[in-house]
């Protein structure tokens, strides 16, 4: 065994959700004890960061049930089984925007929270942007305003907490880094 890895000795499966299921492993430890972990799986999803021709990110504005607020934030949305994680964030784009695409490249994939959860988010950016008449349409339990910010915008958003989450957060230092190296 490496010697900093656990090895999973018994895992119970605790719940499944419509997004997440929960399970609680037991594990021996790199020194031979034994400890619990809990484990949250996830499908993994997809983040778009648009960019309009005239050099606004499209971002959109929704209630978070977790935090009790709104936040502003880059498109996205969960990976359904099989998926293409390209093909997922054409979707997501449309779906949540109205907006296609011309061109959607990779920019990276993390994952969110490793300490106890396997989601893994694979970020593109969108650019090309034209809106579609009939765009496909929100999940019925999804609510979204559609925000559109120029960069110095979007940094006054993160300085005033109302950008607050990490794939946008990213996004938006990720265009603050490709600015200051023009």
């Amino acid at each position: 065994m490496n010697r900093l890895e656990e090895k999973t000795i018994k895992s119970d499966h605790i719940f499944s959700g419509r997004v997440i299921s929960l399970q609680v492993d037991e594990v021996e430890l790199p020194n031979g004890k034994t400890s619990k972990r809990e484990i949250i799986k996830h499908p993994g999803a997809v983040a778009i960061l648009p960019i309009t021709n005239d050099g606004k990110i499209v971002m959109v504005e929704q209630f978070r049930k977790a935090l009790e607020r709104t936040l502003v934030e880059i498109p996205a949305g969960k990976l359904e089984k099989g998926e293409n994680p390209l093909e997922c964030a054409r979707r997501e784009l449309e779906e949540e925007t109205g907006y296609v695409c011309e061109k959607l490249d990779w920019l990276i994939s993390f994952y969110t929270s490793p300490g106890f959860a396997d989601e893994i988010v694979h970020l593109y950016v969108a650019t090309g942007l034209s809106k579609k008449e009939d765009a496909a349409q929100l999940d019925e339990d999804e609510f979204v305003n559609i925000v559109e910010l120029f960069l110095a915008e979007a940094i006054q958003y993160v300085e005033e907490k109302k950008i607050y989450d990490a794939k946008t957060a990213y996004a938006v230092q990720y265009l603050q880094l490709k600015e200051s190296i023009k």
